[in-house]
């Protein structure tokens, strides 16, 4: 049994799109899409939908998929155990993270990953925090660094660090001048936020209805750069944590303000597949950021 082609069929069936898994495996989609039907055609079955865009996983394909993860995370633990006995500090760790872990923090702990294990990779894809999970449940990702961290029946959340949320204004708007701001004083104010659908803006909504004050949100991204952006050129005041405004304080194109109401923080986390065996890297990069305590924040008292 092929191991790249079981590959090649689950990075297909969870992306629903032939080019896509082709890619994520360096193999053409003609080559993709001729493997796909030879498949078919030794098990007498369809597997996938091609008449739909995204493409459909058929039940028979979904039996496939299981099957095809099962065999692909057995190999993967047989590794692991094998390197283990072998002591082996070698080979890639898969990162999955948010967009706003920064990646000059990545940086950083890619430098120190290396001096601690020379012999091994990282590969780091950002992702929007729902596909950072569903990476994980697919296995193409060891672990994942979201906020708002979530443990479920098959995913861990470990704590990591909690960062402080401010106000972010430009310097030419009218709050920017105070030492703190409410809640309260907020009501109504022109507000630049993330998708509603994103953990980070429900718990700022929460924080506003729990003052009892209105959100008036007139612009939605779902980045912290384009709300930065738009934030920069007076759209409106935004809450974001200030470890994400460093560049932009220090050129003095935004000012962070507290929140006189009481601290906001962002939590984030380290997720992982609980079932998940750990390669000898995969555990040091694990321990590594755990090891690694929240940066130091300047540009605000």
């Amino acid at each position: 049994m092929d191991l790249d082609n079981l590959k090649l069929f689950r990075d297909i069936a969870s992306t629903r799109s032939v080019s896509r898994g082709a890619a994520a495996n360096d193999v053409s989609q003609s080559a993709a899409s001729q493997y796909l039907q030879e498949i078919e055609r030794s098990l007498g079955i369809t597997l996938l939908d091609r008449s739909t865009r995204p493409l459909t996983v058929t039940a028979a394909g979904r039996l496939y998929l299981d099957f095809c993860r099962d065999v692909l995370r057995r190999r993967e633990d047989f590794d692991a155990l094998l390197g283990g006995l072998k002591n082996d500090t070698g080979g890639v760790v898969r990162v999955a993270s948010i967009y706003s872990v920064g990646l000059s923090e990545m940086s950083d702990l890619e430098r120190e990953f290396e001096r601690r294990c020379p012999d091994a990779r990282l590969e780091v894809s950002y992702l929007r925090p729902e596909k950072v999970y569903e990476s994980l449940l697919d296995d193409s990702a060891d672990l994942g660094l979201v906020s708002y961290p979530e443990s479920t029946r098959e995913i861990k959340a470990i704590a990591w660090r909690q960062e402080e949320m401010v106000v972010a204004a430009s310097p030419y708007h009218p709050v920017a001048g105070l030492d703190s701001v409410s809640v309260v004083d907020l009501a109504g104010v022109e507000f630049v936020g993330f998708d509603e659908e994103l953990p980070i803006q429900k718990a700022i909504r929460r924080f506003f209805e729990e003052s009892d004050a209105r959100l008036n949100v007139v612009f939605h991204f779902d980045n912290l750069q384009m709300i930065k952006e738009a934030v920069v050129h007076r759209r409106g005041i935004s809450i974001m944590p200030v470890r994400v405004m460093q560049a932009e304080l220090a050129e003095g194109r935004l000012v962070a303000i507290p929140l006189a109401s009481g601290p906001l923080f962002r939590p984030l986390g380290i997720v992982h597949r609980r079932k998940k065996r750990f390669s000898a890297v995969a555990e040091a990069f694990l321990e590594l950021l755990q090891q690694n305590p929240a940066p130091v924040m300047v540009g605000i008292e």
